[in-house]
């Protein structure tokens, strides 16, 4: 992608660096994972920068597609305020917690920087110079350490620094200051091995740090136009001279050995210490990582701090406003959660166990040889995922607001370990996504099977015929068939008022969708279902399946199983609890 290069960073600016960053990282993150030893050997920690830097550049997107074409474009502050917040909300992982921290830093500065040079000259475009640029740099690498319990050398940290460091002696042009960075970041990871034991024994450099030296590389390339070159294992200087090319240090590149490999000797310093500093991550470490974003105040979240780096290492909580995304490896996970409660409304939260294909340091990694064939499924709830996880299904959480990146498909149907899979996004607007990433799993030599599902009712009908025993084909034609036989339908609450099909709606009404389409506006949860399950039943049926979210009435489920067994002879009715969902009820008639 030719860039054309500035003198200066706006909101352009920033969504090129974040397509750029995303694309680099793509490319390095088979690399990064195969070099990750620390803090825990799990190999994941190029996937989850990429996971991360995908929700940050997604939300870059939205900001841009919320203004007309040929009006008024975002501002930096809008640019730089949402890429901040994508990744937070997104972050995976000890490293992409910590390039959360780092985007969020530089956000603050960007935005602040923005907003006042916006104010001084209002007709001018909202922009940072080279100093503005400078500033951000330092705040994301001081906010980044602040934000680890304990912070250690040698790792993404030291390479945030040196490349602050290295900013600061630079000229007062954005390309320029971007260079700088990068050649002091990428000198850094070089040196890497030299201040952590587990990295020189390894023959690596630090994995987190590779991945910032490729996101800094792709800021050169939004400013000056000029594409850095990678090699394996490092990246070489910027531009078409090819100038400061790097050893990337110390076996750079080199794959990473065994789990095992990063077991400190006698008379070693420990090792696998986490991000945090802590040596309690060696053999024998915690078993689980446990993530959660939090809404809480600042005082709670200092609270919860201390609690947590008493429970367990890999400490890292970031964010601020209110909402924190945080990351903590333990032994007892429901603790970390139970603590995360008393601080405040912890919500999408993922608990990893160790011992179950991402082995902690010191503990081998498990072999199995891939499955056959495997579901992979998103669900709109927690009760769901449950009901999908029982019939073996591998599912993905999509959270009212919050539709998963197609980097984390590819993750769930890797996770799937199968030659064979059949995706199931249970979502009309998610096919898109769901058919990219169904078409990287293939370049990786996995078959992936789409089938359009856009409810979770209709996945529900094409998991009760999966038979993984009859030919793939066979068995994706089946799956097919059962959900395209069956009709769907939602009842929700209107949010604002909106043109619908079937009339204007105001704030707090309930809706009954059927087939995506508005079919009822109503006052009654349970009076409004019942009109959208006796329209759906007119053309016939055999199955009611009825999913119920957190907030439907108590008595709703029963009452509609009631007008179904006296009113539809032969007409049988399922109930699933679906927990927290975007609807009051889903509706399923085969």
């Amino acid at each position: 992608m030719a860039q054309v290069p500035q003198t200066f960073l706006d909101a352009l600016a920033v969504r090129t660096w974040c397509s750029l960053a995303l694309t680099a990282l793509g490319r390095a993150r088979e690399e990064i994972d195969a070099i990750n030893v620390y803090p825990v050997a799990d190999g994941d920690t190029g996937t989850n920068l990429y996971l991360t830097l995908e929700s940050a550049a997604t939300a870059v997107e939205a900001v841009f597609a919320g203004y007309e074409t040929g009006r008024a474009e975002p501002s930096l502050g809008d640019a730089a305020r949402a890429m901040a917040h994508g990744a937070l909300i997104g972050a995976r992982g000890n490293s992409g917690t910590i390039l959360a921290q780092l985007l969020r830093g530089m956000a603050q500065v960007l935005a602040e920087t923005g907003d006042a040079s916006a104010a001084s000259a209002p007709t001018a475009a909202s922009r940072a110079d080279g100093p503005g640029l400078r500033r951000a740099l330092r705040r994301a690498a001081d906010s980044a350490r602040q934000a680890v319990a304990h912070p250690v050398e040698g790792t993404v940290l030291t390479v945030a620094s040196a490349a602050a460091d290295a900013a600061e002696e630079a000229g007062d042009d954005c390309r320029t200051v971007a260079r700088a960075a990068y050649e002091g970041a990428r000198t850094a990871l070089a040196a890497t091995p030299d201040q952590l034991g587990v990295l020189r024994r390894a023959g690596v450099v630090d994995a987190g740090g590779r991945g910032l030296v490729t996101v800094l590389g792709a800021l050169v390339e939004a400013v000056t136009g000029e594409a850095v070159r990678e090699t394996a294992g490092g990246v070489s200087g910027a531009g078409p001279a090819g100038h400061g090319a790097g050893s990337g240090g110390h076996g750079a590149g080199q794959g990473a050995g065994p789990a095992g490999t990063c077991a400190a000797g006698p008379g070693t310093e420990p090792a696998c210490q986490g991000e945090s500093g802590d040596d309690r991550g060696g053999a024998g470490g915690p078993a689980f990582e446990v993530i959660y974003l939090l809404e809480a105040d600042d005082a709670a979240v200092a609270r919860l701090r201390a609690r947590l780096d008493t429970l367990g290492d890999s400490l890292v909580v970031v964010g601020g406003d209110g909402l924190w995304n945080v990351h903590v490896h333990v032994d007892d996970a429901g603790a970390a959660v139970e603590a995360g409660v008393e601080a405040g409304r912890p919500y999408r939260i993922r608990i990893t166990h160790f011992g179950h294909g991402e082995p902690h340091p010191g503990r081998e990694r498990p072999s199995r040889a891939p499955a056959q064939r495997a579901v992979v499924a998103v669900v709109p709830g927690e009760g769901l995922a449950g009901l999908y996880g029982e019939a073996g299904a591998t599912t993905v959480l999509a959270r009212p607001g919050e539709p998963p990146a197609s980097g984390e498909l590819v993750q769930a149907v890797r996770r799937a370990h199968a030659r064979e899979v059949v995706l199931l996004p249970n979502d009309a607007e998610l096919r898109h996504t769901a058919a990219a990433a169904a078409e990287q799993a293939r370049t990786e030599g996995i078959r992936v099977a789409l089938i359009p599902t856009r409810s979770a009712v209709q996945g529900i009908a094409a998991l009760a015929v999966h038979e993984p025993r009859r030919r793939f084909d066979e068995d994706v034609v089946q799956m097919t068939s059962a959900a395209g036989a069956t009709r769907y339908a939602e009842v929700v609450v209107a949010e604002r008022q909106s043109w619908t099909t079937a009339g204007i709606c105001q704030a707090g009404d309930v809706l009954g969708l059927i087939d995506g389409d508005v079919a009822v506006i109503g006052t009654d949860v349970t009076a409004t279902a019942r009109t959208v399950l006796d329209r759906m039943l007119q053309s016939g049926g055999e199955l009611v399946t009825l999913v119920v979210g957190d907030d439907a009435p108590e008595t709703a489920a029963a009452h509609l199983e009631a007008r179904v067994r006296e009113s539809y002879l032969a007409v049988d009715t399922v109930v699933y609890h679906g927990g927290r969902q975007g609807a009051l009820l889903l509706i399923g008639v085969e």
